[in-house]
């Protein structure tokens, strides 16, 4: 593992273990998906940087188990959100992370992630995808997990997905130019996330 973005397996490990120490021990649930400018800046501030060598890197390093491919999601698929919100590159490491969460699931160690608060994140950017095989997938693991909430989302994402193809939420960010019946969607109070 050494030379894996400048550093030995050790390292990546501690750098997994901060993400997972700041997103689950320090933000409290409430506020993981909730606009706040305070904790996008935090986050940028703090995990920017890392965020940007996993994407450059294709997560090399970040793929030795379960709690360490879990960070590399959370950074590329939450952390980018938050980093990126409104703009294109809030989007930009999705298909790696889509990557990450179906190796992750095919070596069944989702299953060893707490299905209450960890699972849930390695699960999303199945449901973040604009791809209708991945929101299939994403109903499914959500349904297996139990939660209602959860579950709303991912139903709520796909059918979103089987509707328009794509999430019209997205288009001003990525430049897109949204279909007339995106655009009456995009009109409901509360449409897209």
């Amino acid at each position: 593992m050494r030379g894996d973005l400048g550093a030995g397996s050790g390292e990546v490990h501690e750098k997994a273990r901060t993400v997972l120490s700041f997103w689950f021990d320090e933000v409290p649930a409430k506020k993981r998906f909730a606009r706040d400018e305070a904790l996008d800046r935090e986050i940028a501030e703090r995990f920017g940087a890392m965020r940007d060598d996993v994407l450059a890197h294709g997560a090399r390093g970040w793929r030795d188990d379960s709690e360490t491919l879990l960070a590399a999601i959370i950074l590329l698929d939450q952390f980018s959100r938050n980093m990126h919100r409104d703009t294109a590159e809030a989007f930009a490491g999705d298909a790696l992370a889509l990557d990450l969460a179906r190796e992750a699931i095919e070596k069944g160690w989702d299953e060893r992630l707490d299905p209450d608060e960890r699972r849930p994140f390695l699960y999303m950017p199945l449901m973040h995808a604009e791809n209708r095989e991945a929101q299939t997938l994403s109903v499914a693991c959500f349904e297996q997990l139990g939660n209602e909430e959860h579950l709303f989302y991912a139903l709520d994402h796909a059918e979103v997905i089987a509707r328009f193809g794509r999430f019209p939420s997205r288009n001003a960010a990525l430049g897109r130019q949204s279909t007339p019946a995106e655009e009456v969607y995009l009109s409901r109070p509360g449409a897209g996330w």
